[in-house]
């Protein structure tokens, strides 16, 4: 019994400290609080997809951590989950029209901007994953800003000290997956399903073969050489 306490200490102290930042934000006095994070900075092709997650104050759970560290099966099993206790949860996505022409640094803040945006009722405080603020114009952009500014805060490797954040990783990684896989059904020469757009060996080589598809990012170096030897040729 008594190994079974200090279990169960262990394992609350490490809840805990996984909602800090989130306790943190509530003792400062903010309402709402929700975690950010985008996946797909840096595939060949495809969109960057960002999630917002405000999960209930004293919401834990044991499984959740950054979406690197779990298997897909483990994500698919968690992603559900969280979106079913989440008080609000929202998706924002920028295509590849819009990475080449703004850069995949200003589009992954943009897909947060759009993600914030779709929350109701909109946090008042954004726990994001990275050192990058979310500009104000983006907030307008996407839609999102219909009072004052959240605050934000930056937490560098935040999918793996923030529980909000972990869970906007999964949630977003999740739905970017299942994007990907539906391109590749519809361009199945590259290998969509398996590699999610990034730049495999298999991946290269179907670029090599077959040219760019409507969906790869003409701006990236790779794809954006290929171009320019056809161009050569």
């Amino acid at each position: 019994m008594a190994g079974a306490q200090m279990a169960l200490a262990v394992e609350r102290e490490k809840s805990s400290e996984f909602r800090a930042f989130e306790d943190e934000s509530y003792a400062r006095g903010f309402k709402a609080i929700a975690g950010i994070d985008e996946v797909g900075r840096g595939p060949l092709a495809g969109p960057v997809v960002a999630a917002a997650v405000v999960l209930p104050r004293d919401f834990c759970h044991a499984e959740i951590r950054d979406s690197k560290l779990l298997s897909a099966k483990q994500r698919e099993k968690l992603a559900p989950l969280i979106r079913q206790n989440a008080q609000a949860w929202g998706l924002g996505v920028v295509e590849v029209e819009v990475i080449d022409r703004i850069n995949i640094l200003q589009a992954s803040l943009l897909a947060m901007a759009k993600a914030f945006s779709t929350l109701e009722p909109s946090p008042d405080c954004l726990l994001i994953d990275g050192n990058q603020l979310i500009p104000p114009r983006l907030f307008q952009e996407g839609r999102g800003l219909s009072g004052s500014l959240p605050h934000q805060k930056t937490i560098v490797k935040g999918d793996q000290l923030c529980l909000s954040i972990a869970a906007a990783s999964i949630v977003a990684k999740v739905a970017r997956d299942e994007m990907m896989i539906g391109y590749d059904k519809e361009f199945p020469h590259y290998g969509f399903a398996g590699h999610k757009g990034y730049g495999s060996a298999a991946h290269l080589e179907a670029l090599r073969r077959f040219g760019p598809s409507p969906i790869h990012r003409k701006s990236f170096a790779p794809v954006r050489d290929l171009i320019k030897a056809a161009l050569e040729e």
